[in-house]
């Protein structure tokens, strides 16, 4: 426990969301108030927000908690691209726009996730660091409830709040779309915000909606499966197998085209808290936040965002096992047990060589999948906070949060998300140049550079066709490769889960 030391107040200047005007601590007394220090980007604060999420309904009467947002990246200051994440990440308590690292300083935070906890007569008395600590916060709440009900210091009502999501709803066809997958079948596209699979034609016609559109771990028919903020995917053509990232279910799924039936074929539902390197069989091993996956020939890649490493699992034996990565989040380069990858949420191959898209460190590496089997920066600084809007050659080049990136034709097309572009790198020289997008987070069709996105985080090609899935957009989009031409798909009949329009 640390000393009582009273909580700095909260500034009323600054922006918030989720709620009408903003809290003061002063108007919160008699209430516990937990103080989130997150940015949107960061793998380990979207783990808490279940944890939160449960506290906040156990103790909706007497627990306040207040997300302070303290953006790492320069692209995440911008205000409405706040208001996307918390639509995206059904964020459902007042948020409050710390941009310049003020609310920061004055509580001494040093690295996010921190979770402040503030009782009821204002004083900080408790602080973790990192994810995983729902119990002991449970306790430390249900302690400082107890004891303030002795004091009669403790104010029992639910807090009324007026949500984005309320004013803002996602009724759009697709919502927040993470991945695309362009097979000779079709287009599959991850609509991770409503918790489903579409599967269309190239024009955009639909032939399958996977996933009922609730949020949930369930096998079964199309209709009745559910997933949750599903990502990354890959396609067996020989046996119509698609694999899915089922990221906020911990999961690997497998949907069969055949006989549309969707089953887990990896996870256990929970959250892996192991990032040491291990392995079991698949269907008892608990992962961590797959973001990724690629196919190459009976074993399947993962790019686990969660534990910042890259797993294998084999489709034979059903094995699963850390593959690169010792779990420290950083950038090392070597051999395949000593490496470190930064939350890595995008995958590729060449059948030599995997690529990835290791957005924390806004770098593209490499990992070897035949001898030798070696780990190596492809462009990029390679650090934490070396990110920026910079074509070049290997390290000089400038990423900001890369998450999807897809082999083609001897190069990587990157979806360099945070820039809001589109970036083409050779893996054998490490040269980046931008393809597509103005840099300006919007809707525009046009050529090349003329067109314009908001967050891309996939990509894929088949033929001259490039789909892109323009995230904060809702939008798939096409790119004619022979002319650079970009295009927004249209997807009629298409509805938002239990909403259609006429």
């Amino acid at each position: 426990m640390t000393p009582r030391v009273r909580a700095p107040e909260l500034p009323q200047n600054y922006p918030w969301f989720n709620t009408e005007k903003p809290l003061s601590l002063q108007n919160l007394r008699g209430r516990v108030v937990i103080l989130d220090f997150w940015t949107y980007c960061c793998i380990n604060c979207l783990h808490i927000l279940p944890d939160l999420k449960y506290l906040e309904q156990k103790y909706k009467n007497s627990l306040t908690v207040i997300s302070v947002h303290s953006a790492k990246f320069d692209n995440e200051k911008e205000i409405e691209n706040i208001r996307q994440a918390i639509l995206r990440y059904d964020i459902e308590h007042p948020v409050l726009v710390d941009s310049s690292f003020q609310v920061w300083q004055n509580y001494a935070v040093r690295a996010w996730p921190t979770l402040m906890v503030i009782d009821p007569e204002g004083y900080v008395v408790n602080y973790v660091s990192g994810e995983g600590h729902r119990n002991l916060l449970d306790q430390v709440i249900e302690k400082l409830i107890h004891q303030h009900q002795e004091k009669g210091t403790i104010n029992f009502q639910e807090l009324q709040l007026t949500l984005e999501k309320q004013q803002q709803p996602l009724i759009t066809p697709l919502a927040f779309p993470g991945k695309v997958l362009a097979t000779t079948v079709g287009l599959f596209i991850a609509d991770s915000g409503h918790h489903r699979l579409v599967m269309s034609t190239a024009n955009g016609e639909i032939l399958n909606v996977i996933g009922s559109g609730q949020p949930g771990l369930r096998d079964g028919s199309f209709a009745e499966t559910q997933f949750f903020a599903p990502q990354g995917m890959t396609f067996d053509s020989e046996n119509q197998m698609l694999y899915v990232a089922d990221t906020e279910n911990h999961a690997l799924r497998r949907v069969d085209l055949q006989h549309q039936v969707v089953e887990t074929i990896a996870g256990t539902g929970e959250q892996s808290r192991n990032i040491h390197p291990h392995s079991g069989i698949s269907a008892e091993t608990a992962l961590n936040s797959p973001w990724d996956l690629q196919k190459v020939g009976n074993r399947l890649f993962i790019a686990m965002a969660g534990s910042h490493q890259i797993w294998e699992m084999n489709l034979e034996n059903n094995i699963i096992k850390t593959y690169a990565g010792t779990g420290a989040e950083a950038c090392v380069d070597g051999v395949l047990t000593e490496s470190t990858f930064a939350q890595p949420s995008g995958i590729t191959t060449d059948g030599k060589e995997l690529y990835v898209a290791d957005s924390e460190v806004s770098s593209i590496r490499g990992v070897g999948v035949v001898e030798a089997k070696l780990v190596r920066t492809v462009c990029g600084s390679g650090a934490l906070f070396g990110f920026g809007d910079v074509d070049g050659q290997g390290a000089d080049v400038r990423l900001q949060h890369c998450l999807g990136i897809e082999y083609a034709q001897n190069f990587l097309w990157i979806a360099d998300t945070y820039n809001h572009k589109i970036k083409l790198v050779s893996p054998h020289t490490g040269n980046c140049q931008t393809i597509l997008g103005n840099g300006t987070a919007s809707l525009q069709d046009g050529q090349g550079k003329n067109s314009s996105f908001s967050e891309p985080s996939g990509l894929s090609v088949v033929g001259s066709n490039l789909y892109i899935a323009d995230t904060n957009n809702h939008a798939i989009r096409h790119v004619d490769l022979n002319n650079l031409i970009v295009t927004t798909l249209k997807f009629p009949g298409l509805c938002t889960p239990n909403v259609c329009f006429p």
